[in-house]
Parts: structure tokens; sequence; C-alpha cells
């Protein structure tokens, strides 16, 4: 089931997080925190400044002070847990970090930024080198922004910010939205299998470019299937699926299927059928219209036996009452 740690992490490039601002790149980009990929090295290879990180480096402070960089959260979003990850930094990654938040909405500029209120998210703590340190965050109001300051210098290869979405309601009414999507809260509570893929990828913004950015199982042994559990963004009503099987060639599955509901999940009575077990084409986009089973929370994509998938997305009106609950969070939070 999901934990803080597998909640999406809302600073990712995958979810369109940038950097907006350092105070100093001398070595490497900031750029390289919200790298979705996680950081290499390769030993003994030199630029004209010196050895190549896959990170953010400053360098060598010899004034009074501290180095900082900004990053605006792809989605909106409340933080639970934050990883600042100084692999391969080992002599000199910074001996001590904090992280803040804030909230501005809209498209501020970092002059803008500089003026915001900031709360603390992480405070000023000890770090490791060549380590993924992690930090539980108590979860407060919703943020936009985060600021991640080193003291006093040095590198860090990523800053993984994962939390729960919060969408802008505003954006969800007028026609069919994606009620899986993970950028209008959507997400993958519960899978059979993640060996080589994480299954939150299947509801990721975009097309897949490679097989690795999909979802994919081990190869089963046995007579079962393998399934993921999905808790859409708000109820809603689920008029189209799409099936992506896009760079899955010799190892879609052979057939996949879809059940919804609108109570707890963990109640077999209330299951119906969106899309009854249909056969799937390797390396194709499939479209399906789905039953019409009424106001849904949860769904359920089965395919058989296993293999990989690039994405999922239902399409469908979201409730009165859930559009109601979403407003009364974003005004709230």
């Amino acid at each position: 089931m999901t934990t803080p740690s597998t909640l999406p992490d809302l600073a990712s490039r995958t979810l369109s997080g940038g950097v907006v601002h350092a105070n100093d790149e001398f070595f490497a980009p900031a750029d390289h925190l919200v790298d979705p990929n996680p950081p290499t090295f390769a030993p003994h290879t030199f630029g004209a400044k010196g050895q190549l990180y896959d990170g953010w480096e400053t360098r060598r402070r010899r004034t009074p002070g501290h180095d900082h960089a900004i990053v605006r959260l792809g989605v909106p979003g409340i933080v639970r847990t934050i990883v600042i990850d100084t692999s391969h930094f080992t002599g000199n990654y910074p001996p001590y970090a904090a992280v803040d938040g804030c909230r501005v909405d809209g498209h501020p500029a970092p002059e803008e930024l500089a003026d915001a209120t900031w709360v603390p998210l992480v405070p000023r703590v000890a770090l490791s080198g060549d380590t993924r340190n992690v930090f539980p965050v108590d979860p407060g109001s919703r943020v936009t922004h985060v600021r991640l300051s080193i003291f006093p210098d040095g590198g860090v290869a990523r800053l993984r910010v994962h939390g729960e979405v919060t969408p802008d309601p505003r954006f969800l009414t007028g026609g069919l939205v994606d009620l899986a999507a993970l950028e209008n809260g959507g997400l993958v509570v519960d899978c059979s299998n993640m060996f080589y893929g994480a299954p939150n990828n299947l509801i990721a913004p975009g097309r897949a470019g490679t097989m690795g950015e999909g979802w994919e199982t081990a190869r089963r042994r046995d007579d079962d299937n393998d399934w993921v559990l999905v808790r859409l963004g708000a109820p809603g009503v689920i008029r189209v699926a799409e099936v992506d099987t896009s760079h899955f060639k010799g190892n879609a599955p052979g057939a996949a299927a879809l059940r919804a509901s609108a109570t707890d999940p963990e109640d077999p009575s209330g299951w119906a059928d969106l899309l009854p077990m249909t056969r799937l084409q390797p390396d194709t986009r499939h479209r399906f219209r789905t039953a019409d089973v009424g106001a849904v929370t949860w769904v359920r994509l089965d395919v058989y036996p296993d293999g990989g998938m690039a994405r999922l997305r239902l399409l469908g009106e979201i409730t009165p009452a859930g559009l109601a609950t979403l407003r009364q969070r974003w005004s709230t939070e």
C-alpha cells in the first residue's frame, strides 16, 4: 500500500517541476536536482571546471552565508517526505541542509518568490555523504515551491519532494478530465508487482518516451495475473479508458480488464465491470468506451497474465459532490 515515501515526487521534471533560481551553479547546474532518473557517476571524467557531477554543486564558499536553490513544484501539494540525495558526493557534500516551502499561486518570478512567506518543512539537519537522506515532514498547508538551503556549500544530486497532489478545481470542469492522472490527484495505492517499473508511471503526464517510463511486472510462473489499484483524484463517472502498451512489444499483456467501485475497495460486492477482459495488441494505444456504472472512486486494472504498460487514462466527469470537496480543500489548505 501507499506510504509517504511512495507518494509522487511533486518536484520531479516528470510532473513539470523545475528549478527557478540558484545562487551558485559553478560546478554543476541545479536543474539536475529535479531529474527523475537516479544520479550517475563516471570517475575521472573532467570538464573545464573539474570532475563532472550529475547533481547541483556550488563553489567552495570563502565568505559568510550559505547556498540555496528554489524549485517550482510541478503540481501543488502537501509535502509528506523530503529526500536530499547526496549520491556520489563524498568529499564535497554539504554537512547541513534545510528545506522551506511557500505557496504563491500563478507563475511567480524569482524576485517575487524572494518576498514570499516561507515556512520550514525540514529544519536545519545534518547530512551524510553519498546517501539518500530521508526526512519525514509533518503535513501542513499546500505549497507550490520549495527552497533547498545548504550550509555552507557543496553538492546535492537530487531533491525529492514526495506528497499528496492538491489539484486546482478550476481546471477540472467543462468536459472530460483524466480522473486517474497524478496531476489531478489520482494515485496508484497498491499493485501486485513492480519489478521493472513503478506503477505510478501509468498515470504520469504525457506519453511514455521509452519502455522504462511505464509499469512492468516480472514474468509470472503461476496461474494468477497482475493488477494495480487506482484511487481517482475525485469521484466521477468514467466514459473513456485508454490502455496504452506503447514500446512494449514482446512483453505487453495479452489482455486487460477494468473494474470500478464507489465504496471500500476491500468490499467485493461494490465492484462493477468498466471494461470486460479484452485482448490487447503490443505497442498500441488502445481507446475504449466504458460501461456506465455511475460515479466511482476506485478502479482496478487487471492485466493477463503479466507484462508492461505505458499509460492508463480514465476520462470522465467529476461529480458535483466531488468537485465541491476539491473546492473546499483548495480554499482551506
